[in-house]
Formats: C-alpha cells, structure tokens, sequence
C-alpha cells in the first residue's frame, strides 16, 4: 500500500493504482472528497454525491490537514445505519498513543482508558486536543471493512497524528468494531466542540 500512496501523492481526483498492476495489487477508486470550511461536520451518506457503500468491501477515508475553529477540542466519527437520521452505532473499541512535545520534554506510550468505548453509541475519538493555531491540524486514515454485510459485524482500523495544543505531536492507534449486523450506511466526522475550519476528506473503495 505504501508503495501506491507514493506513487500517487498529493492526487486527490481519479484511479489512483499502482504502477504495476497484478492480481495482487489493490486499486484506489477516489468516490468523493469534501473541502471543510466552517463546517459542524463532514458525513459521508450512502445514495448522496455518489456514495456507495455496497461497492466495495473495504473503504479508506483519508483526512489531510484537518483543522478546528476551537483549541483543545477533539476530533470524532460516528456511524449509522439510518441513512445519517441518527449517529448512534454501537462501538467497541481499543486505543494506545505515542506522544513527544517540542521541548524534548515529556514522552510516553500507553493505552488510553478514557478514549476506547465498551458497547457505547458515543462518537469515537481520533485523538483529543488537536490545536487551532494557524499551523496546527491532524492527518491519518480510517479504513473501513464491509459497511453493507448483513450477517457480520463491521471492523474499522485508525491511525493519525495530529499536532496537540499544548504543543505535542501525537501518534494514535486505533482499532474496533460497529457492533450491529445492519448496514452500515453514512459515517461522519466532526470536532466535540465547534466546527471544522479547513482540511479535506477523502472517501476511496479498494478494489
């Protein structure tokens, strides 16, 4: 995978593929990016700008320089299976973290007791405390596996950084699952607090 971000970095339109295809290779199909601009939230709904969430059996949202209005607000995902009435899918979920300030002061690597769910319909935390100063924001990625099957539950894998408030950089490790045999239909993301001021998102199914 890493090998095809290269070969297609900073293309945010079209097929994005290896330069080699095999039977192997995993293709990119770019389905749909939002711009945020003072945005409450960005969701993703099936059936809306081309959505599609019966495409594929499994779905990368990349989010590129996400940016809050407020300091010290944490950013957060939920999904539904309403058609994106109600965010309210039930989560399980484990979450450890690297952090390291830029005054080599502080460090640590641990698990984060107080950012997994256990059964909750809350949304999920990306990482908390992102800062709005004008160079502060998050990147990383969700990777999402067979939103539409019926029978199984639906796992979801996260990693991102993002630059703290108090002046941190921030590596998170996330890891769940939406804990309902229905259709996952619309998933969206949002800060706790305020709105999303700049960044893009990302909607790609793998093939």
């Amino acid at each position: 995978m890493s090998g095809i971000i290269a070969q297609n970095s900073g293309r945010h339109t079209g097929l994005v593929k290896a330069s080699s295809v095999t039977s192997s290779d995993a293709v990119w199909n770019l389905i749909k990016t939002y711009t945020a601009s003072g945005d409450a939230d960005l969701s993703f709904v099936e059936g809306t700008d081309g959505v599609d969430f019966t495409a594929y059996d499994e779905f990368v949202f990349k989010f590129i320089d996400i940016h809050p209005s407020g300091n010290g607000v944490d950013f957060q995902f939920n999904g539904s299976s309403d058609g994106g009435s109600n965010y309210n899918v039930t989560k399980t979920t484990a979450l450890f973290n690297a952090y390291h300030d830029e005054a080599d002061s502080a460090t640590d690597l641990g698990y984060r007791t107080g950012e997994d769910l256990a059964q909750s319909t809350s949304p999920q935390t990306f990482q908390v405390d992102y800062g709005n100063d004008n160079d502060q924001s998050g990147c990383g990625t969700l990777h999402l596996f067979s939103p539409s099957d019926t029978t199984f539950v639906k796992h979801f894998i996260i990693r991102q950084n993002n630059y703290h408030a108090a002046d941190y950089t921030i590596d998170a490790h996330i890891a769940g699952y939406f804990n309902t045999t229905s259709a996952v239909d619309a998933v969206q993301f949002s800060f706790n607090s305020g709105t999303i001021d700049a960044g893009q998102i990302s909607l790609y199914g793998i093939s």
